[in-house]
């Protein structure tokens, strides 16, 4: 142990005496740091970790691969090894006392950057200090280990300069220390993952973004952890006293054994294609960060209150302040300016009734039926259209969950989803039809995603237990026998939705019914739902029920859309095609398939127009009466049916309760703060106050004088990110 400290106090002296050493290991990155922050506009807050993130993988390979690898190479270059070789030591007191030097030469650096960035520019501290700690630490030696097997396996010390900068430049480059990695070409992304700093960088900014603990990046701390003992190991078996002793050739290729761990993480990522997915979640949050004010603009709230002149401050990724008349000096708050004069911001817009695996329209391309595509689609169009939430009800579940997941990792951009389903309801009754005529091979699977055909209660609910298990947010049941030619079904027995709905209020999810007349409705409110779907679009909802409904705070989805444009459908009248929003998020191919069938009168059915008009005006009278009673109200577009396309179908959507007499601001509020409350999140998203989700819609004119113009989209902000709407059908 003696000969331990004394090598490491010999070795911490001589390094202290190097200006040079202090200069790069603590002004420089101090420089880099500042002039990073400043020169990209870092502002104050969260985002300013990327760049903390960024000059600490920085210092961490030059400390390792030139502090450790350089140095010990210039040491047997200059002889000085040579006097060790006499005395009764051996190579590992030496390597290790390198090894813990540039360890602790390093951690200063680590918390003054972390203090510099909180105190100067407000970086939250990190949650989890010692992970941070840990995974510095672990770097740091990794890199040394690295370092000191360059320095073995070179001869001299052009060979070393060459050796460091071949794994240095890099590193440095396609790590995405200095370029966030998602902005690279693919391949650059799938090489970097070979790369031990790659590792580094996307465990810091997970620590920093995601709150992430060691245990969140236990491959990549095994892999560091196990660079370091091989490194060291090789390194040892390798050590040469002086310059004379050359190394052989094939002994240089030790090199490859120390990054083995890379190798087989970075095999296993090309694929995987999981590093993909992560680093553009990681770029997510930093789009996310940062602050912005949104000034000058007619604010409304979400609960019908109105701010005609005012200004909201986004940070990080929330609603810091929302402000009444002329807000406080932008530079004051380091924060951008976005200009909202003669413009309205609204919080993001959240449809309550959504099918993501049909695309809304008509097609020959198999591709435009394929829920790997189409589902992803539709969430980027939802939220193109400023709809950053959606129910989807009904669709396969584990696509959905995936999907999901997928948008709250940020890993993908679309619309924050709620799973509600699959569907409840009887053999041979509505939405069983879907399955009905497909191939024997493939029914079961897709039976067992969409379905759920309870025979006895108990089934029914240990069939809900099992969905909670999954983690969907809700629960649907279908209460219909349909009408008319075609279009009857058997009734979901109420035995058994009364036993699904009770064991959905014990699993705490909310039960979403769908109905078509004023008995399903009745019998919807009976067995406790949360949400009637539909409601009755072929008999007038009795007042009584209504009354209870407002009573009991059952919610009211009318789907208005859907019934206009089934009777558009089946009328042969393809006038939804020509909206501007529908050409901006459908396939051009779609469109053309759909407006040649519908324009053909192939699916043209003289009898169902009728039918469905009938139907749109019985649900429009319904919809007033339900608001006149005190219903509470919430809007769902049911797109993904025929000519239901989504995103502008929720603006169509709006357009229609207010022709059928709800007040644009009973209307916006179904569209915004009630449907959060029916999804039970309420405390994130719906309205403009300080400490909610950024989910904001800004949109050029007034709406509460003329609805149409939310279709005008200015900007769409989505968990602080300003979306560029144009890249979101450009996601792979």
């Amino acid at each position: 142990m003696r000969v331990y400290l004394a090598l490491f106090k010999s070795n911490m002296r001589l390094t202290l005496r190097d200006r040079g050493v202090l200069f790069f290991n603590y002004l420089f990155p101090l420089i880099f740091f500042f002039g990073f922050a400043e020169l990209f506009n870092a502002g104050v807050g969260a985002g300013v970790a990327y760049f903390v993130s960024t000059v600490l993988v920085m210092g961490i390979l030059g400390n390792g691969l030139w502090g450790a690898g350089m140095r010990s190479v210039q040491e047997r270059e200059a002889n000085i090894l040579r006097r060790f070789k006499v005395t009764p030591i051996s190579p590992l007191p030496i390597l290790v006392a390198a090894m813990i030097g540039g360890w602790l030469l390093f951690l200063p650096m680590l918390f003054l950057l972390v203090g510099l960035a909180h105190f100067i520019y407000a970086m939250p501290m990190p949650q989890n200090w010692f992970s941070l700690f840990l995974m510095a630490s672990l770097g740091v030696f990794a890199m040394r280990a690295i370092g000191l097997i360059l320095a073995a396996v070179t001869n001299t010390m052009a060979e070393a300069t060459i050796a460091i900068q071949s794994v240095y430049m890099p590193m440095l480059f396609l790590s995405g220390a200095t370029v966030p990695a998602a902005m690279l070409p693919k391949w650059a992304q799938t090489l970097a993952q070979f790369m031990p700093a790659s590792y580094l960088v996307s465990g810091f900014q997970g620590i920093f973004f995601r709150h992430q603990n060691l245990w969140d990046n236990a491959p990549a701390v095994a892999a560091l952890l196990l660079t370091t003992v091989l490194g060291l190991f090789l390194a040892m078996q390798l050590f040469r006293w002086e310059k004379e002793e050359k190394i052989r050739p094939r002994n240089k290729l030790w090199v490859v054994a120390v990054l083995a761990p890379f190798v087989v993480m970075g095999t296993w990522q090309s694929y995987s294609k999981e590093h993909l997915g992560n680093n553009a979640a990681l770029f997510r949050d930093l789009q996310r960060s940062g602050a912005f004010l949104i000034r000058n603009t007619r604010v409304f709230i979400g609960d019908g209150k109105v701010i005609e002149n005012g200004a909201v401050l986004v940070r990080d990724g929330k609603i810091a302040a929302v402000y009444e008349g002329a807000a406080p000096d932008p530079d004051r708050l380091k924060a951008e300016i976005v200009e909202g004069a003669g413009k309205t911001l609204l919080p993001g817009l959240i449809d309550a009734h959504v099918h993501l695996a049909a695309s809304g329209g008509i097609s020959t391309d198999s591709r435009d039926y394929d829920v790997e595509k189409t589902m992803p689609h539709a969430a980027a169009a939802l939220l193109y259209s400023g709809v950053t939430a959606a129910r989807s009800v009904g669709d396969g579940l584990d696509a959905s969950l995936k999907l999901r997941k997928s948008i709250a990792d940020g890993a993908k951009l679309g619309s924050q989803l709620f799973v509600c389903g699959p569907m409840f309801t009887a053999e041979g009754g509505h939405g069983a039809e879907f399955v009905e005529h497909l191939p024997a091979a493939i029914k079961d699977t897709v039976k067992a995603q969409l379905l759920r055909t309870p025979k006895t209660p108990e089934e029914a609910r240990l069939q809900v237990r099992e969905l909670k298990a999954k983690g969907v947010d809700g629960i649907k049941a279908i209460l219909e026998a349909g009408w008319g030619d075609g279009m009857l079904y058997d009734r979901l027995d109420l035995l058994l939705v009364r036993a699904v709905s009770e064991e959905a209020r014990a699993q705490h999810l909310p039960l979403a019914t769908h109905t078509g007349d004023a008995r399903d409705v009745a019998d919807a409110v009976e067995i406790g739902s949360a949400s009637v779907e539909h409601g009755s679009w072929r008999d007038e909802i009795p007042a009584p029920l209504l009354e209870r409904m407002a009573r009991e705070g059952v919610y009211l989805d009318p789907t208005l859309a859907v019934a206009e444009a089934y009777a558009l459908y089946f009328g042969g009248k393809p006038d939804v095609l020509n909206h501007s929003l529908v050409q901006q998020v459908v396939s051009a191919r779609l469109l053309k398939g759909t407006r040649e069938f519908v324009t053909s009168g192939k699916g043209a059915d003289a009898a169902k127009a009728e039918l469905f008009q009938h139907a749109l005006a019985t649900a429009r009278a319904n919809l007033l009466r339900a608001w006149k009673a005190g219903v509470p109200l919430v809007m769902g577009s049911d797109s993904g049916n025929p000519m239901v396309f989504h995103g502008p179908s929720l603006h169509h959507e709006l357009q229609l309760w207010v022709a059928a007499g709800i007040p644009v601001t009973v209307a916006l509020q179904a569209a915004t703060v009630n449907a959060a409350k029916l999804l039970g999140a309420a405390q994130r998203i719906g309205a403009i106050r300080p400490g909610m989700d950024a989910d904001l819609l800004l949109v050029d004119g007034n709406p509460l004088q003329e609805i149409a113009a939310t279709e005008r989209i200015s900007l769409v902000v989505f968990k602080g990110e300003r979306i560029r709407r144009a890249a979101l059908f450009e996601q792979k």
